[in-house]
């Protein structure tokens, strides 16, 4: 079996799952808390394509997905120069700011019925609804003037770094008094870290807990924090790896 995607369950009434395509079709692999993951990686290739419930398979070894693969999204660098191609863009748009700990922040945009479930997706610790605006284009650009300033992206590994940490009270106190937000936020994604957890691309261990694309894992007296998509276009077979993993401190 390959897994072919990940699905954060922000947003649905089900958990947070790996998506799968096995020999019996499609099937989804629950990352609830608590759930004991026995599994080790094997070869990585392109994970392919989904169609009316159907996987598409595709051994090019370029992972997780090949160029006839790779789903491109048109709005990813728009700065609202556009002509609104999308019948999303039409939509009205919510400009935000997001904190992830310590101390690092970002400006986006999303449709407004769509703001707390895209919050929650990123896997932000504090976030504050800025404007609401009439269409995608406003939105992207008032996003690219705030983004001068704050920026409009944070790569995962940065979130992972800050897992532990709570948000810089006054540094978002602060940040916040430049823009007079409508409303603001506090997450809380059911477990919490006294350590930084180690990165790590595995699938074994216990589940503690998973927030925007991380999976928060407890093996051996360590926590890992790995990124599902970097576990996209692997097969796996039965049985927890065997390879030698980098220990946090606090395991000795």
């Amino acid at each position: 079996m390959q897994i072919v995607g990940y699905d954060t369950g922000v947003g649905d009434d089900r958990d947070p799952a790996l998506e799968l395509s096995t020999a019996e079709g499609l099937d989804r692999l629950s990352l609830a808390p608590g759930t004991d993951l026995a599994y080790t990686l094997d070869d990585r290739h392109c994970a392919g394509t989904i169609s009316d419930g159907t996987h598409e398979a595709c051994s090019t070894p370029t992972a997780p997905y090949c160029d006839d693969h790779t789903s491109r999204w048109a709005c990813a660098r728009c700065v609202g120069n556009c002509d609104l191609p999308l019948p999303s863009c039409r939509e009205e748009h919510a400009v935000y700011l997001a904190a992830f700990g310590p101390a690092t922040f970002k400006v986006g945009v999303t449709r407004s019925w769509r703001l707390d479930t895209r919050l929650r997706e990123q896997g932000a610790d504090r976030a504050a609804h800025l404007r609401t605006v009439a269409d995608g284009r406003i939105a992207r650009q008032v996003e690219a003037d705030i983004a001068r300033e704050v920026g409009d992206r944070v790569r995962v590994p940065t979130k992972i770094e800050g897992l532990h940490r709570d948000v810089d009270e006054r540094a978002w106190r602060d940040l916040l008094a430049d823009h007079d937000p409508k409303e603001t936020y506090d997450f809380d994604y059911g477990f919490a870290l006294a350590d930084r957890p180690v990165a790590e691309t595995l699938l074994t261990g216990t589940v503690r807990g998973t927030q925007g694309r991380v999976l928060v894992l407890d093996n051996g007296g360590t926590t890992f924090a790995v990124d599902m998509r970097d576990l996209v276009g692997y097969d796996l077979s039965a049985g927890g790896t065997d390879r030698d993993l980098q220990a946090s401190l606090g395991a000795f």
